[in-house]
């Protein structure tokens, strides 16, 4: 079953067991999906999986965005909603690597790519990025670069 045709079926579920919070997350997903695929010409034929799974972590992105947010303003109701919502969208996503395994990959590319400097951390943040694709938070690989680096 294709990652959009199991969003589908999830927000079916969610509709039938009257979950609003996945609900919410699931039309909110559909709807960016639908976008990507309109503003690429591909409406018909559909997005690769692969594309499916950037918009995800695009979307579990601007809700921790918006914890943060809503946390900093005391705000704990939108906070909670906003929390469950990213874990409905997570289920969708690869298993996300530990932050050990993670390291470990990125000393691996470092160490491939021979001298390293400060200068060549987008290269290598890329590198890692092309090898781990989904199962890891951007930020968490620029960070782990950063860090190698120094």
């Amino acid at each position: 079953m294709s990652l959009k045709a199991a969003v589908g079926a999830g927000l079916k579920e969610a509709m039938l067991s009257g979950d609003k919070n996945a609900v919410n997350a699931l039309r909110g997903l559909k709807a960016a999906i639908l976008d990507r695929e309109v503003a690429l010409g591909v409406r018909e034929d559909g997005l690769s999986d692969a594309e499916i799974e950037k918009i995800i972590a695009k979307e579990v992105k601007k809700r921790k965005e918006s914890v943060e947010v809503y946390r900093a303003n005391n705000r704990p109701e939108l906070t909670e909603s906003e929390e469950e919502e990213i874990q409905v969208l997570e289920k969708y996503l690869p298993k996300q690597l530990s932050e050990a395994e993670l390291a470990a990959i990125v000393q691996e590319v470092i160490a491939a790519f021979g001298e390293a400097s400060d200068k060549d951390m987008g290269k290598i943040i890329g590198l890692v990025k092309a090898k781990v694709g989904g199962a890891a938070d951007g930020a968490a690989v620029a960070r782990l670069v950063k860090d190698n680096l120094q």
